[in-house]
């Protein structure tokens, strides 16, 4: 009889459901359900793409020089303390394979990316949750959450999925009131929609125990490249890079990211069509009765008077051909995430909530 089993914690873990992609039976529906950037990558980021295939027999460099540089000279950061890997999600589960483990604790908030407490349990951790303040990070909520056998503290500024952040002085305060064994990461997967924002990078620069995360899968539109990067003190850095493969990244996947990274007018475009329809979607939507709290991110976070409303309300846009998040799984079940899509999108989507607090049920 076998006597396989897995580590304790796996069997904890729910498989992870990305956002819904289709509705039977309707075709060309729009999707706001992944916090996907609606316009996708530039002209220079899909140029590359297409001439890394004629390279596609060749393994990828080990080092990610090239797209190590280009982060660095954008951000102006140091290329040696930044690591690459597939997706930001892939640098959250270095941290944990690397720093936590049997008897460590993983902090993150009661609304935090899932991923956290994922990659918690595969590493051995014991996750540990703490409240949030009316959906916003609380800096002494987690400090009193803090023990001896706390390793890791993940916050994401912007959160995901309610939108909300905290000011640079919140996260230094944090920073400076962690135990001296915990690591502050900074999740910044929303960072590059914040106006003079730099996701923590100014605070790695002067703490030791800070690293900042990033993602090439919503503001530069490459969520199906699966490209992330992290950015921290030399020597957590050179601790990820001994657990990190050594192929982890295509050489589709760094040069698509390098364009994409150094074809700034291509940001700035999106984060300010971004931030023009995020503006006019929340608006609508409070007109026609559905608050939100102020969002920092590309989606919007859609409260509604209970659970049964909020159910009814996305079965509707269903109905009309439009996909949105259903949030209970971060405890918010009264709630729609709804991505910030074009003009076109916003509009339906706005207009579909109107006639359904209008009543066309």
């Amino acid at each position: 009889m076998t006597q396989i089993t897995p580590r304790p914690g796996i069997m904890e873990i729910a498989p992870y459901q990305g956002g819904q992609a289709r509705i039977e039976g309707v075709r060309d529906a729009v999707k706001l359900s992944s916090n996907e950037n609606p316009y996708g990558p530039g002209e220079a980021a899909i140029e590359a793409f297409r001439r890394a295939a004629y390279d596609l027999h060749r393994y990828p460099p080990t080092d990610h020089a090239a797209l190590r540089t280009a982060i660095a000279e954008v951000h102006g950061l140091d290329a040696a303390r930044i690591i690459c890997g597939v997706g930001s999600d892939e640098i959250i589960h270095f941290l944990c394979q690397a720093y936590a483990g049997s008897g460590a604790e993983v902090i993150h908030t009661e609304h935090g990316f899932a991923m956290y407490r994922i990659s918690a349990l595969v590493s051995g951790a014991t996750p540990v949750e703490v409240p949030e303040r009316d959906r916003v990070t609380d800096v002494d909520a987690i400090l009193a959450a803090c023990t001896e056998a706390t390793r890791l503290v993940f916050i994401a500024n912007p959160n995901n999925p309610t939108g909300t952040m905290i000011g640079e002085a919140e996260i230094a305060r944090l920073a400076a009131g962690l135990p001296a064994q915990a690591i502050l990461v900074l999740d910044g997967a929303y960072a590059e929609y914040v106006e003079d924002y730099d996701g923590g990078a100014g605070l790695v620069e002067t703490c030791d125990n800070v690293v900042m995360t990033r993602t090439f899968s919503k503001l530069y539109g490459l969520g199906g490249m699966r490209v992330g990067w992290g950015y921290g003190p030399a020597a957590i850095i050179d601790v990820l890079d001994r657990v990190r493969g050594p192929f982890n990244l295509s050489s589709a996947a760094l040069a698509t990211a390098e364009a994409a990274v150094r074809d700034r007018a291509w940001a700035e475009k999106c984060r300010a069509d971004n931030a023009r329809m995020r503006t006019w979607l929340a608006g609508a939507l409070a007109e026609h009765g559905v608050p939100s709290d102020v969002s920092m991110a590309n989606f919007i976070l859609a409260r509604f008077a209970d659970v049964e409303e909020a159910e009814a309300c996305d079965a509707y846009l269903k109905s009309q051909g439009l996909i949105v998040r259903r949030v209970a799984g971060y405890k918010l079940p009264e709630c729609l995430r709804i991505t910030v899509g074009d003009e076109a999108s916003c509009r339906r989507v706005a207009h579909a909530v109107g006639q359904f607090k209008g009543g066309a049920r």
